[in-house]
């Protein structure tokens, strides 16, 4: 649009008007003019506003969210991603395009920074949403029988509150990729139709570009060499904790003190040549590399599981799952793995070898905490992992990856698939003065190893407090000289340590944590950051009931209090968990 000219040579000095007259046609010639310059201005302004909210454990749904504020900028929308935590009920209510991403957390619950939103979500207090268009997008895993869980409750509450859905939800497996781009696809479109969107405006020119992936993923992995495969624990442990690094050569990956690496494993082949030989195809060699690498075979699907039950209705199998109790159902199957479901499976009525691959799941990748810094080793990443191995009498059992790790790697003509799982959430503080406590007993020590590397190497000032512990700490206490080592360098300001069968009484790290409640309250007082790694299933609910204990009794003014102030903490993101 032409810009007009100044209002006063649009009248002639000898026009026929009086000074009131001039006066009003001034006024009305610049109205014009102001509504051209706005109507200019509205061709580069966003014609929407989308929300993007994520809940997220290891990153994934965080990267979901950043890829489509990307995508919505580019149709000329505004767009902003934020944690899920970081928005209020009434916030919410003054949204009008909300896209929801979230991943499920253990069973059936919403990642550790979507807790505090659906708790106010949920509540009789939270706002009606007649004004809000969303959609929702889930993260999980079939084999979970809470599959999608909190993406579900979400997409239900948001209904319940008003809220008109713009697109259905999708629910996205563990290969999310492909279904997550074309939900992503499908919502961008149908906004940019109802809203105008042209993709041309100044804030799509201007927005950041959308994320990259390293080249290196699931589909994709890096073939790194393991450089070293060392035993932590000692020779008549009652565990087998192993330390390994892998060599990340020319590959460019680049990865942060917190982040994950993922091991794409083999099955072990003699467990695929039993299987086979039980199904008279030991000599189908193209099968058997696909059991070795691409299909679960250690751990029994739902689908599998439904299948035998359909063969064999009175079956032991069936009677189980006929009782609806799905704690007796996990403690019939617990350590049970295919082979075992077969054999218990009357050969008259046992599925073929070929009509029991469609029922096997594909064999995922496993993701284990990196226990080093970028900044002390950045041409290696170290992992410390627990080889998982149980049986007796003809059935010897061993965990998929760590197995495989600890007994089928290493040589000189061997790789293993790796790629980094980012963690955008769970690393140390920005804050190089900010203190650190970190609780992470067993191999939750993983990334507070990392932690502190990556602290000293940056030569932080803040103190770090580490609470550890194990079985025995004459055969359990991994990296004893290297945490001694930082304590004599003044790194490690704090080791608590709890052994617990080392005493008659049982002493874990909850118990230290209430021993030193007041210098812990102090520490919080004084803004430390709280990290938590390990076990989500006890541990991290006991460490929790702990940390809220000592604010009660170090603040004295009741459970509710303790509990508003630690969700301060995770709003404050303060608080934050690793735990699997």
């Amino acid at each position: 649009m032409t810009l007009m000219p100044p209002t006063g040579a649009l009248i002639p000095a000898d026009a026929p008007f009086s000074a009131q007259q001039e006066s009003w046609l001034a006024g009305f010639i610049a109205g014009i003019a102001a509504a051209g310059r706005r109507a200019s201005t509205s061709a580069d302004a966003p014609t929407a506003t989308v929300d993007v909210l994520f809940g997220t454990q290891t990153g994934n749904a965080e990267f979901l969210a950043d890829e489509l504020v990307a995508g919505a900028r580019a149709r000329g929308l505004a767009g902003k991603a934020s944690a899920l935590d970081a928005v209020t009920p009434d916030q919410l209510a003054t949204m009008t395009h909300v896209l929801v991403i979230t991943s499920t957390y253990g069973e059936g619950e919403l990642p550790d920074n979507a807790g505090l939103f659906w708790e106010a979500l949920q509540s009789d207090t939270a706002p009606r949403l007649e004004s809000v268009r969303y959609a929702v997008l889930g993260l999980g895993d079939r084999g979970y029988d809470d599959f999608c869980q909190a993406a579900k409750l979400i997409d239900t509450r948001l209904e319940q509150l008003g809220a008109a859905r713009l697109h259905e939800r999708v629910d996205c497996d563990v290969d999310f990729e492909d279904p997550a781009a074309e939900w992503t696809t499908a919502v961008l479109d149908r906004l940019a139709a109802e809203t105008g969107a042209t993709g041309t405006n100044a804030e799509a020119n201007k927005a950041p570009a959308a994320p990259t992936r390293s080249p290196w993923n699931k589909r994709t992995p890096y073939r790194s060499r393991l450089a070293v495969n060392r035993l932590l624990s000692a020779p008549h442990s009652a565990k087998e904790i192993r330390h390994y690094e892998f060599d990340l050569g020319d590959s460019g990956i680049t990865y942060e003190a917190g982040d994950a690496l993922a091991v794409v494993p083999l099955n072990d082949a003699a467990l695929v040549g039993e299987l086979l030989a039980h199904l008279g195809a030991s000599g189908d060699e193209e099968t058997a590399e696909l059991l070795r690498t691409e299909r679960e075979i250690r751990t029994p699907s739902k689908e599998l599981i439904a299948d035998l039950v359909e063969r064999a209705p009175s079956g032991e199998l069936a009677a189980v799952v006929a009782q609806g109790d799905r704690s007796d159902l996990d403690s019939w199957l617990w350590g049970r793995d295919v082979l075992d479901l077969l054999r218990t499976t009357d050969p008259a009525t046992a599925p073929t070898l070929p009509e029991l691959l469609p029922l096997l799941r594909p064999l995922q990748a496993r993701q284990y905490s990196i226990s080093s810094s970028p900044l002390a080793h950045p041409d290696r990443i170290h992992l410390t992992v627990a080889s998982v191995r149980y049986g007796s009498g003809d059935r010897r059992y061993g965990g998929v990856a760590s197995t495989y790790l600890a007994d089928r790697t290493g040589g000189a003509d061997t790789a293993v698939g790796v790629y980094v799982q980012p963690n955008a959430s769970f690393g140390v503080p920005a804050d190089d003065d900010a203190p650190m406590v970190m609780i992470g007993p067993g191999t939750g020590i993983a990334p507070f190893r990392g932690f502190l590397h990556e602290r000293a190497a940056r030569g932080a000032s803040g103190r770090n407090w580490l609470f550890f512990g194990d079985r025995h700490r004459e055969t359990d206490f991994v990296y004893e000289d290297e945490l001694t080592e930082l304590q004599r360098r003044g790194v490690l300001t704090e080791l608590d340590l709890a052994f617990s069968r080392d005493q008659a009484e049982k002493i874990y790290v909850q118990t230290r944590m209430r021993e030193r409640s007041r210098e812990l309250y102090g520490w919080l007082e004084d803004g430390a950051h709280v990290y938590v790694c390990g076990d989500a299933s006890r541990m991290a609910k006991d460490v929790e009931a702990a940390l809220l204990g000592v604010v009660a009794e170090q603040r004295g003014r009741g459970d509710d209090d303790a509990a508003e102030y630690l969700a301060d903490l995770r709003r404050a993101k303060r608080y934050v968990r690793d735990v699997y």
